[in-house]
């Protein structure tokens, strides 16, 4: 089931690939957003976080903390995400995916920008993937979530290269009004 804004986000309490606990809705940040990408290696997926993470100081001003998810193992991601500056969660079953309504599609692969952006890849770093851990069919999703664990703003992409950009996300938080920061865990937590 696909969640709308205003829904409440699915609660859940997981592990980084560096080990750090992350817990959903944040505990101290006003904002969240989730990211669901596709597997580790995925060009078109890693050119857009190098691109969120040269914003990154932009977007943590804005009270947003960033957390990333890949239906790829640890292991695997270790290799592309370890040196990105916010939580990146390994999720190889695809259980956050299910919980959040993301889904896979022929047409992540089809539309013409997801070769120009995975190409760019390619050429800016050199490297391109050995593997792709759960299908190349993945679907990328974006959601803002306030500090109560509401969605603020969502979006279900139509293709791999279908995402908020920084400029999209700064949008959203701009037009949200944040609450009250809690600290309380709500019932139903997935993890």
């Amino acid at each position: 089931m696909k969640l709308t804004p205003g829904s409440i986000a699915p609660a859940l309490v997981a592990r980084t690939i560096l080990g750090q606990s992350v817990r959903i809705p944040s505990d101290g940040t006003p904002y969240l957003h989730l990211q669901f990408r596709r597997f580790a290696g995925c060009p078109v997926c890693n050119f857009h976080l190098r691109t969120m993470s040269l914003r990154q100081p932009e977007i943590a001003a804005a009270g947003v903390r960033q957390i990333v998810f890949f239906h790829s193992s640890p292991e695997e991601m270790l290799e592309y995400q370890a040196q990105l500056p916010f939580d990146c969660i390994a999720d190889p079953t695809k259980r956050y995916y299910r919980a959040y309504g993301v889904e896979t599609s022929w047409r992540a692969v089809l539309h013409p920008g997801v070769f120009w952006s995975g190409l760019r890849w390619v050429l800016s770093t050199g490297r391109f993937y050995r593997k792709a851990e759960n299908g190349i069919l993945g679907l990328p999703a974006d959601f803002l979530i306030d500090a109560r664990g509401r969605v603020v703003a969502c979006k279900y992409g139509q293709h791999a290269d279908d995402h908020w950009e920084v400029d999209d996300l700064l949008k959203r938080v701009g037009d949200a009004v944040a609450p009250p920061v809690s600290s309380a865990q709500r019932p139903g937590t997935v993890g």
